[in-house]
This record gives structure tokens, C-alpha cells and sequence, in this order.
């Protein structure tokens, strides 16, 4: 396994897998990797001839100064759990290497990037867009894998890849959990002892919404509402949104019959803000492939 620091570098390597007919799946992450990351890892490992993972804390998605430098690292940590699962490069670049002097281009994906996450971290799908592409056009993937619990970004890269004809394909995998529910994120390494013991409330809320779906309730406000009563029992928990959307435009949704719908909220434990998501489908709206449907 090599690190790449050089963008030339990691270019140069692409285009010799490329030469040698060895199809290439990418795991775009931001370090601070877990199980969910490892997950994905995998699966690329399964489904191409070389894996390539990116380690970089992309600072054009974030708003605030005090996040980006809050956000864990620890490549030496990172790479010694990539070594033994078949990794062949990890791109690790300096921000420079991304964003030259005088950066002035970017990329951004209308209508999808302003709902949601979007609408509370202003600019941040930007960021999201951009670095995508960057990193697209340096490691010319087949196979781009990425997690379910950032349902929207997953959104934004299939649009993005789909309209810009890059080629490759996003493949989105499910969100994958700790024993009491709540899923792998890297920012759950921020929270407190007291926070990490109350952040499963965001699952029992998001099962709240799959229960009473799977008995028949197909009014979107009256989940909403299961899922807000839920929170509310968790003091810690500090509600940032909660909201039904389809699953592939991202547009609110009253009626939740024959469709497929994305639930997600977005929770507060402290200054540690993490999100979490699921997918409601009626029965004939159900993927036959086992991919899930989003995008």
C-alpha cells in the first residue's frame, strides 16, 4: 500500500491501473475511519482490481472555522487500519494540492444542494461538488463507494456524475451501526461520555418513523411527529431538523403512498452535530437489485 501526497502523483497512478486494464473502485472519505468506512472498503475491494481511499478534510464544506479544525485526524491510525483489507493507495493531499493559489472554479448541483444539509450548512454542498470532481478527474474510478448515512451527498454524486457524463458509477451502501443503533461518523469521537450514551435517541427515533410505517401510516406529518416525541425524551438531544423527503429529488412529502421516501434528521449532543438517515418503501417501489434507491 503507498500514500499519495501529490496530485500529479495520484494521477500518474490512475492512469497506469487505467493502462493495465485493472478497473479501479474509490472511497472517498475524510479520515477519521470506522467500521461504515471500512464497510465500503470492502466492497470495493470485492468488485474492482485496485482500491483506492482519499484522506482529505475537505475545508470548502465547511461554514465555520472552529468545525474544520475540530474534525479528527490521524492518517497513522487510518492507514494501519486500511493496510491488512487490500487498500493500494491511499491519497492523502494537502489542501494546496487540491485548491492551488488563486482557486477560482467550482462545481454545484442546483435544487439538490440547498435542501436539507444544504439549507443548514449554506454552501457546504459546494464544497461537497467540487471536491468530488477534483478527485474524479484524478482517480478516473468504475466504482465510487459511499455510505447511506449521508443519503444527500450520495444524492448530489449520482446527479453530479449522471449530468457531467463522468463515467463511473456511485454505489451507495447501508449505513452500518454500532450494537445500540447509532451509526459509525467520525464526529461521534467528539461526543462526551454523558452525549454518546444519548445519541442512539436519533435511531430510536428514525425506528419510531419505520414502525409505525410498516402498521400502515403512510401521513408524513404524523411520523414526523412520532420522531419529534421521541427526541424530546433525550434532553441532550438538540433538534436541528427532522424531515420526509423523496428519495431522489429531495422535495418534501405529505403522502407517503407508493413511494419511496429518505427520512433525516439532523440532532445536536453539545456542539457535536451528527445526522442520521432511513429509507420507507412500499413493497413494489422496492429495489430487486438489493442496491439501495437513492438518486
Amino acid at each position: 500500500m503507498e500514500i499519495i501526497t501529490r496530485a500529479a502523483r495520484m494521477q500518474s497512478a490512475a492512469l497506469k491501473l487505467a493502462a493495465e486494464e485493472r478497473s479501479i473502485g474509490f472511497v472517498p472519505t475524510m479520515g477519521a475511519l470506522h467500521e461504515g468506512h471500512l464497510s465500503l472498503v470492502r466492497e470495493a475491494r470485492r468488485m474492482s482490481d485496485a482500491v483506492i481511499v482519499s484522506i482529505f478534510v475537505n475545508p470548502t464544506q465547511f461554514r465555520l472555522a472552529d468545525n474544520f479544525e475540530r474534525y479528527p485526524r490521524n492518517l497513522a491510525r487510518d492507514a494501519d487500519l486500511l493496510s491488512p483489507i487490500g487498500v493500494d493507495y491511499i491519497f492523502a493531499p494537502a489542501a494546496e494540492e487540491i485548491y492551488p493559489k488563486c482557486f477560482s472554479t467550482w462545481v454545484e448541483v442546483s435544487g439538490l444542494s440547498e435542501t436539507l444539509e444544504g439549507a443548514a450548512r449554506p454552501g457546504h454542498f459546494r464544497g461537497v461538488s467540487t471536491v468530488l470532481t477534483i478527485l474524479f478527474n484524478l482517480i478516473h474510478p468504475k466504482f465510487v463507494f459511499m455510505g447511506q448515512k449521508d443519503a444527500q451527498q450520495t444524492v448530489v454524486a449520482k446527479k453530479l456524475v449522471r449530468e457531467l457524463h463522468i463515467p463511473g458509477e456511485v454505489i451507495v451502501m447501508p449505513t452500518i451501526r454500532d450494537m445500540d443503533g447509532l451509526a459509525y461518523s467520525s464526529r461521534n469521537q467528539l461526543l462526551s461520555a454523558e452525549e454518546r450514551r444519548a445519541a442512539p435517541v436519533l435511531f430510536r427515533a428514525l425506528s419510531r418513523a419505520q414502525d409505525a410505517f410498516s402498521a400502515g401510516e403512510r401521513n408524513a406529518g404524523r411520523l414526523i411527529k412520532a420522531m419529534q416525541k421521541e427526541l424530546a425524551r433525550e434532553p441532550l438531544a438538540r433538534v436541528d431538523y427532522v424531515a420526509i423527503t423523496d428519495a431522489e429529488r429531495l422535495e418534501p412529502l405529505e403522502d407517503l403512498n407508493e413511494r419511496t421516501a429518505l427520512v433525516s434528521l439532523a440532532v445536536f449532543f453539545g456542539a457535536t452535530r451528527l445526522i442520521d438517515n432511513v429509507i420507507l418503501n412500499d413493497e413494489k417501489y422496492k429495489s430487486k437489485t438489493g442496491r439501495l434507491k437513492l438518486g
